[in-house]
C-alpha cells in the first residue's frame, strides 16, 4: 500500500511551552518557525511516521530580552544548534480520538525517548479543496535531560526557573496532492 504523506501547514499551527517561573508564575513561549511531515498507510493515521523540526532562532516569550537569553549559550545554544528534531518511533491509538507518540527528541545535540499524548481534533476539507487533519499534541519534557540546566537561584535559596517544560502542539496537517 503506497504511503500518503501529510504536511504541517505553519500557518495553521503552533507550538508552544510553558515553564515555571520562580515556581509561582508560568512564562508562555513559542516557536514561530517549524515544519514537518507525517506519512501514513492511507489516511490511518496508527502507525503514522512524523519527523518535526522547529527553528530554535524563533523562539518569542513576548520580551526580546528573554528571547535573547534563551538563544544564548545559557540555554538553547542556537548558533551551534539551530535546529530542535523529533522523529518518531510508534504512534497508537489508546482509545477514541487519543494515541500515545513516543519518539527521539534532539535538543543541543542531546537525543532522548520523550512521550506526548495526542488528540485526533477531525478532518475537514478547506475552501480549495485541500484534506486537512488536526491534532493536538501535549506532554512533558525535563530541560536537564537536554543539558540546558542553566538556573538562577531566588534569593530564599530556590530555582528561579522549573526543570519540567510543558510542550503544547495544535498542528494542522495538510494531504499532500498525489501527482498523476
Amino acid at each position: 500500500m503506497s504511503k500518503t504523506v501529510w504536511n504541517v501547514d505553519a500557518l495553521h499551527s503552533e507550538v508552544q511551552f510553558k515553564v515555571k517561573h520562580l515556581v509561582i508564575s508560568t512564562v508562555t513561549g513559542s516557536f514561530k518557525s517549524f515544519s514537518g511531515s507525517v506519512r501514513t498507510e492511507a489516511d490511518q493515521f496508527e502507525n503514522a511516521e512524523i519527523e518535526f523540526t522547529i527553528d530554535v532562532n524563533s523562539v518569542d516569550t513576548g520580551q526580546p530580552g528573554r528571547d535573547e537569553h534563551l538563544r544564548n549559550a545559557d540555554f538553547f545554544e542556537a548558533e551551534t544548534y539551530p535546529q530542535f528534531n523529533f522523529v518518531s518511533t510508534s504512534f497508537t491509538k489508546v482509545k477514541g480520538d487519543l494515541y500515545k507518540l513516543i519518539g527521539n527528541l534532539t535538543i543541543k545535540g542531546v537525543t532522548k525517548e520523550v512521550e506526548f499524548e495526542a488528540e485526533y481534533g477531525g478532518t475537514e476539507k478547506d475552501s480549495w479543496g485541500n484534506i486537512k487533519v488536526g491534532f493536538e499534541v501535549t506532554g512533558t519534557i525535563d530541560r536537564k535531560d537536554f543539558n540546558v540546566t542553566f538556573n538562577a537561584l531566588t534569593e530564599t535559596g530556590g530555582l528561579a526557573l522549573g526543570e519540567k517544560i510543558k510542550v503544547i502542539a495544535n498542528v494542522q496537517l495538510a494531504k499532500e496532492v498525489q501527482q498523476s
